[in-house]
């Protein structure tokens, strides 16, 4: 019951609701292994909604009526076990902060991540020096031919 009393005081502050129902831009997700594997369309789903309310479990997690009763959607940060929700949901916020305006300096700074298209990692990144413990950055890097540059790094996504 305080999970539930506290879940409705969060609602009841920060949400708006339209006739019949909290508005459909507002998402209640709680934090399982149960639940659907968090993707990076889900993160740019997230990311365009008014509110998001997060609930975390520790250890065994919350009372199933809770999670039913309030509309709870299960997401899950990966095929692994940790002691509670808290550390996925801050995989989750990170993942949704980045997409949202003026976090990042242009949405070109995200759309070439990993996972932007789906399936798709990011190519391989260098730094200065140009020789490092006998390992040099490829020279097509230090060209500065910037169509060869953009042909290299797409050749050389995942």
């Amino acid at each position: 019951d305080p999970i539930y009393r506290c879940v409705q005081a969060v609602l009841d502050e920060f949400v708006e609701f339209e006739s019949g129902g909290m508005s459909e831009r507002t998402k209640l997700l709680y934090m399982s292994p149960q639940g659907q594997r968090l993707t990076q369309q889900f993160v740019k789903e997230f990311a365009t909604l008014d509110h998001i309310v997060i609930l975390c479990g520790r250890y065994e997690g919350v009372d199933e009526r809770v999670i039913q009763l309030c509309g709870f959607e299960k997401i899950s940060a990966g095929d692994y076990v940790v002691s509670g929700g808290e550390l996925p949901a801050l995989i989750l916020t990170d993942a949704v902060l980045r997409l949202m305006d003026g976090v990042l300096p242009s949405e070109e700074a995200y759309e070439n991540d990993s996972h932007w298209q789906e399936g798709v990692l990011e190519y391989p990144q260098y730094t200065r020096p140009a020789e490092w413990r006998g390992m040099k950055v490829p020279d097509v890097l230090l060209s500065g031919n910037h169509a060869e540059i953009l042909k290299w790094k797409n050749e050389n996504r995942s």
